[in-house]
């Protein structure tokens, strides 16, 4: 599966576009909630790298209701539970990269990355020739992650 990132497309949210198509497997989405939902980061810096994201959109974490974020938090940590339970990771990086100074890859819609991290893990292939080294494809990720949900 390949999708343009953000930045190569230039323009569009992928925040609102895939959430609105009805194809969840397609888009990587894991999970919708009320008020958000979790998707596969389709660039992932891990495998099982997931983005929480909410549905409406802002660029700050000031503007989400209590309602969303405490969802966003729920789903937060059942992504953490979905992943320990697929890839058995030694840690997690969770956070946010608000706005485009700060990494924001799509500065315009707040969302939340889900990072395993494994004791010597560092990955060095993204610090020294932009790419990653991925031992599993998104669809298997997809697959493993939605059996450990149950979905």
């Amino acid at each position: 599966m390949e999708r343009s990132s953000q930045k190569e497309a230039g323009g569009g949210n992928i925040f609102l576009e895939l959430p609105a198509e009805s194809d969840d497997r397609k888009n990587l989405i894991l999970h919708r909630g009320t008020l958000a939902f979790v998707i596969l980061n389709a660039f992932p810096y891990a495998n099982g790298h997931l983005l929480v994201a909410p549905f409406r959109q802002t660029s700050d974490i000031t503007e989400l209701s209590d309602a969303e974020l405490l969802e966003i938090n729920q789903l937060v940590s059942k992504s953490v539970s979905w992943i320990r339970a697929v890839y058995r990771p030694d840690s997690f990086n969770i956070g946010i990269n608000m706005g485009a100074a700060a990494g924001a890859g799509i500065p315009q819609h707040i969302h939340w990355h889900v990072v395993p991290r494994w004791i010597g893990d560092t990955n060095f292939m993204t610090s020294i020739m932009d790419t990653r080294v991925m031992p599993q494809s998104l669809e298997d990720s997809y697959v493993r992650l939605m059996g450990a949900k149950g979905g």
